[in-house]
């Protein structure tokens, strides 16, 4: 078997490249992993990437997998593929308990007032606030793959309730789950604080609207560590402005790196980080495209591969 490697440079490619191939090595002796660049032959037969360019793929053709060094495949869904080439996605590899991590912060930052605390420690000002009831904040979480699965139990540990939603059914203990567009508007009544782990699909782009966000309840808080283009980010400012939404974290936007001057950057009840929420943990990622490559070398689906008409 012979592998091509290709993503940006700034990611630490040496760093990934060696690891890859001392895995390989060891599970897979005789497989030949090269760096991609213009005008290799085409003659590999699977590539591990992350926002791979159109190039590969028109050099390649004969490609039958393109194994994915993330949970999102929106990058690879945007390119011309040959409709036999499979995709493999991670779907975990150190992400979900950071996402677990991420979320809970954001949430008891909103539940507890912190950023309140952190105005009246400025102001050098004594205030107590006044505890809420956490019966009061159900906190409904937008898609329920791993990673939301992940997210929806740590909540629970804390006592929120927790409700769930996605496009097909699931039943998962202690969360109260709808699915489809029949279940979307009574998930959105019964939530506080909405967290977003939906993939980015044709039917997903721009979910978080006017339309959807009014049904939440007064006052709540969004959270958004999937990504950018689920979000319409003029109707959350208007919003926001008009006080029907307390507040919001964004992990992701619709344009990255989010532009100088723009509004989410100073925005007082906006929290922003830079695409951080799960990042991909080297040595876990390996053993997972390890497992993967196996499983497609012994003419196996690899657990994580990519249904296209879902969008993930």
């Amino acid at each position: 078997m012979k592998l091509l490697f290709s993503q940006p440079a700034a990611r630490g490619n040496d760093a990934w490249l060696a690891a890859l191939r001392a895995a390989l090595a060891a599970a897979m002796p005789g497989v030949q992993l090269d760096e991609w660049r213009p005008g290799l032959p085409p003659d590999y037969d699977a590539a591990i990437v992350w926002a791979p360019s159109q190039q590969l793929v028109d050099e390649q053709p004969q490609l039958k997998a393109l194994l994915n060094l993330g949970a999102g495949v929106d990058k690879l869904l945007a390119l011309r593929l040959p409709p036999t080439m499979a995709l493999v996605r991670l779907e975990d590899a150190g992400m979900a308990v950071q996402m677990a991590e991420y979320v809970c912060h954001a949430l008891i930052r909103f539940f507890r007032e912190f950023a309140a605390y952190d105005r009246q420690q400025h102001e050098q000002r004594w205030h107590p606030r006044r505890p809420h009831v956490r019966s009061e904040f159900p906190v409904g979480v937008m898609g329920l793959g791993a990673l939301g699965q992940r997210v929806a139990q740590a909540v629970q540990q804390f006592d929120f309730p927790v409700l769930g939603w996605s496009r097909t059914p699931h039943d998962l203990p202690g969360v109260q789950c709808f699915h489809g567009d029949g279940g979307l508007p009574d998930f959105l009544k019964g939530t506080r604080v909405l967290v977003c782990l939906l993939p980015l699909t044709p039917a997903t782009r721009g979910i978080l609207n006017r339309q959807t966000l009014e049904q939440l309840q007064l006052a709540s808080y969004v959270i958004n560590v999937a990504r950018g283009g689920l979000l319409v980010e003029d109707d959350l400012q208007q919003l926001l402005d008009e006080g029907h939404l307390a507040g919001a974290t964004l992990d992701v936007m619709q344009d990255e790196p989010l532009p100088p001057g723009h509004w989410l950057w100073t925005h007082p009840h906006v929290t922003v980080t830079p695409h951080i929420s799960a990042q991909t943990v080297r040595s876990e990622a390996v053993v997972q495209v390890v497992r993967s490559l196996q499983a497609l070398q012994r003419g196996e689906t690899p657990s994580g591969q990519v249904q296209r008409d879902r969008g993930y």
